[in-house]
């Protein structure tokens, strides 16, 4: 796996410059003195061919040596003083004893060469595990031993092979003693034939028990309900599902582990198959129950619009996340250090992020707004420039049909921001109409058609009770100002334009009858000439003026005229 990029700060760059250079000078100072020469680098202790460097390498090389036969080699993991025949006699008993009674921790192991230190006050020993004897229980450790040139090693302690001999006479025979011989002697890449045969004929029997199991259930259980119910159409039901079944096959593996006493490496191998059957069978539970909840949200909530795509969001990350914890898990349990793999995922998720900046923010807008429910499907908005009907809601973009009869795509995250209005959750509509009357409307008038407006709008069976208002609000440039409002109740928009359609000509009626009328928007030019005489008889100068126009005009001054 290669290790990600680091970002490192400018500021730490910087001090990490200076340190650095600070650091050379203090080097060159030191090499320019030849007393203060620095003592050469002591080469490192050399690996040991056994794989003793770590209690882990010891125990796994003393097992392998003990299976193949090779005492000779198994001695050497042993820190006695016994040799010859009498070491080899004690490594087959420790052998034997390792076997039957060790638990199948090997992964737990230390594989450091320091050890895991249980004990600080005897930092050169590690236990490998405890075994029960007749005298109680057993630590069985190693030790850190010097051995000169070769450095440091691991051994099985002098302690621990002190009480193997007592605890070998208690022994009994293993289960391969009482299978047929060919099956123990040959190996196929090192592995008893026996073996082979649990797996790939054990396993499947097992599996296949557990369908049979299944089966009688079902049509237990089923006849049963056939028979109360009196329904002979009811399907019989499914108790083990093949979570459940997986489980029962890892239960019978520990079951069968636990009654024979078998060699610890099988021990080991078939433990790990359980619990990898165990996580397999969790983990796919976990699954389903997830997929079994989307499908329940969908059903008691099926008008949500977009929850769809973020329930199908949310189990796929929930999906993802058991099966990333799940081999999280599996590589913790084969001793695998996590911790480079996991900063290593963190600054990769950084780098993710930074890069799918936009994407992100759109999603995360996007199931704000579904989770809000401030956008659904079938609504009308006003957003921005932009008015239409919402066909779709994503996890990062929305459809919106417009007038226009067009689709505009909008990232979530630019709706999340900005200013939206929903027209079609208006529970009333708002009559509000500015009624502009001529300035020769007289006091009495305008009066009579402010009461006629209120008592038409009282009884008007479309207008929300108490909501209507009428009010002469001010003069304007050309017109007295009356203010209409009111509320309609109405089903949509249209049905609320027909309403107001009839309000209005009922308004233009009143208004009518009352004898006014509505005031056209008008200026007033004054027009003016340097002339005086013009200015006085602006129609002097008009020979085809008639007699009559002149003395109508006489001396008076010209009015202004309306334009």
């Amino acid at each position: 796996m290669a290790i990600p990029h680091r970002y490192v700060k400018h500021k730490l760059t910087i001090a990490a410059a200076s340190c650095c250079l600070l650091w050379s000078v203090i080097a060159w100072s030191q090499a320019a003195s030849p007393k203060d020469q620095p003592a050469p680098a002591q080469p490192e202790a050399p690996k040991d061919a056994l794989g003793r460097g770590t209690p882990r390498g010891a125990v796994m090389g003393f097992i392998t040596a003990a299976r193949k036969g090779n005492t000779e080699v198994a001695a050497l993991y042993l820190n006695t003083p016994l040799r010859g025949e009498d070491s080899q006699i004690l490594a087959r008993q420790l052998a034997a004893v390792l076997d039957q009674r060790l638990p199948a921790r090997l992964n737990q192991i230390s594989d450091k060469p320091e050890g895991s230190v249980p004990d600080s006050l005897k930092p050169d020993e590690d236990v490998v595990g405890v075994i029960q004897t007749a005298e109680g229980d057993l630590e069985i450790t190693v030790e850190r031993v010097d051995r000169g040139k070769l450095g440091k090693v691991w051994l099985f302690s002098r302690e621990t092979l002190a009480r193997i001999p007592k605890v070998f006479q208690e022994l009994t025979p293993p289960a391969e003693a009482f299978l047929p011989e060919f099956m123990v002697k040959t190996r196929v890449a090192g592995i008893p034939l026996f073996e082979w045969v649990a797996l790939f004929v054990g396993m499947p029997f097992l599996y296949l028990l557990t369908g049979l199991l299944n089966r009688a259930l079902a049509w237990t259980v089923g006849t049963l309900q056939r028979r109360l119910k009196r329904n002979p159409k009811l399907e019989s039901p499914q108790f083990l599902r093949v979570p459940i079944r997986l489980l029962l096959v890892a239960a019978a593996i520990y079951f069968l582990v636990k009654s024979f006493s078998l060699p610890l490496l099988a021990r080991q191998f078939w433990l790990t198959v359980a619990l990898f059957l165990i996580v397999v069978a969790c983990v796919w539970w976990l699954l389903l129950l997830n997929s079994s909840a989307e499908r329940y949200l969908l059903r008691r909530r099926p008008g949500l619009s977009g929850s769809a795509s973020v329930l199908r969001l949310s189990r796929r990350m929930i999906d993802g996340l058991l099966l990333f914890a799940a081999l999280l898990f599996i590589l913790y349990h084969f001793g695998v250090d996590l911790t480079a793999a996991l900063a290593g995922l963190g600054v990769g998720g950084i780098a993710v992020a930074l890069a799918a900046q936009k994407t992100l923010e759109n999603v995360i807008g996007g199931v704000s707004l579904i989770a809000d429910q401030a956008v659904r499907v079938g609504d009308f908005l006003n957003l921005g420039d932009i008015q239409g009907t919402v066909e779709d809601v994503g996890l990062r973009s929305t459809r919106i049909r417009t007038l226009d009869r067009t689709v505009v795509s909008l990232p979530n995250g630019q709706i999340a921001s900005m200013r939206l209005e929903t027209l079609s959750v208006r529970d009333k509509f708002w009559f509000h109409p500015i009624l502009k009357l001529r300035y020769e409307t007289t006091p009495a008038q305008l009066q009579l058609i402010l009461s006629d407006l209120r008592a038409y709008l009282d009884r008007h069976p479309k207008i929300e009770p108490g909501s209507g208002r009428v009010r002469f609000i001010g003069l304007g440039a050309f017109s007295f100002d009356v203010e209409l409002f009111a509320y309609v109740a109405a089903i949509d928009w249209a049905n609320f334009l027909e309403i107001q359609e009839g309000l209005l000509f009922e308004v233009i009626d009143i208004v009518h009858k009352a004898g006014a009328a509505l005031a056209i928007p008008s200026q007033m030019l004054h027009v003016a000439d340097s002339a005086p005489n013009r200015l006085l008889h602006p129609m002097a100068d008009a020979p085809e003026a008639s007699d009559e126009k002149r003395e109508a005009l006489g001396n008076h001054d010209p009015l202004p005229r309306a334009v």
